[in-house]
């Protein structure tokens, strides 16, 4: 149904997951309450900013295999370029979550939800002329949904390393809601209205689970042609 932007089933509720997570490590409180759960060499962590961490780790976790998915079966330029942006931003977000995450103590999820896992699962089935609709109004929404969250973050903690990850997010979030707009595929009106709208779903469909003890730990491998690189951990600690 090209040109209608209608989600259902799997892929609405991976859309939820993503704008509104329940994640490890993360209380089930709304993330915007600025309770101290740490004091740590780079300043006080707050729930907030842990929620963050977690949300950026969890969002590559689903967001970059869309970008690998988008260049099989992207049919327009605009599509596969923004399906490279997706590639290399949250590469390089997810090496900073993973540096940063041990640091201040906060586990990372190592698979997306399973919400997530059925979002990517769904744009798999799309033909390949609906999956470039999909894709772009699907991540123009749910990259206009964080936008907020990212700048909430960067005025409000006083954690250093936190502080790094929110303007490496909002420049990367930034840039992808960008790359989306160009597709010229985006329907604004339905877009804006899932994007201001909260998804009503138990938290427990939310969910990342928490990494198996001794698992590696999901890489996020950046491409040959990075242009984004990760937060230096050096020159700030």
């Amino acid at each position: 149904m090209t040109g209608a932007f209608i989600i259902g089933g799997a892929m609405s509720l991976a859309v939820a997951a993503f704008v509104y997570p329940s994640t490890p490590g993360a209380s089930a409180a709304p993330a915007s309450h600025d309770n101290i759960i740490a004091a740590t060499p780079w300043g006080p962590l707050t729930e907030a900013d842990r929620d963050f961490v977690v949300k950026v780790r969890a969002a590559g976790l689903w967001e970059y295999p869309v970008g690998q998915l988008g260049l099989q079966k992207g049919t327009t330029e605009a599509v596969v370029t923004a399906s490279r942006h997706l590639i290399d931003g949250h590469a390089a977000l997810d090496a900073t979550c993973r540096k940063i995450a041990p640091l201040l103590n906060i586990m990372l999820p190592n698979v997306a939800s399973p919400q997530q896992q059925g979002f990517v699962s769904a744009l798999t089935t799309d033909t390949r002329e609906q999956f470039n609709f999909d894709f772009a109004n699907i991540l123009r929404m749910t990259h206009g949904s964080i936008f907020n969250t990212v700048a909430k973050i960067r005025s409000t903690t006083k954690n250093t390393l936190v502080r790094a990850l929110a303007d490496q997010a909002n420049d990367t979030v930034l840039d992808h809601i960008t790359v989306m707009e160009k597709t010229g595929l985006v329907n604004f009106d339905q877009t804006l209205l899932r994007q201001t709208t909260p998804p009503d779903l138990p938290s427990s469909d939310l969910t990342p689970p928490p990494p198996t003890l001794g698992q590696p730990m999901t890489v996020l491998t950046p491409p040959q042609n990075a242009t984004s690189t990760p937060v230096d951990i050096d020159a700030i600690t």
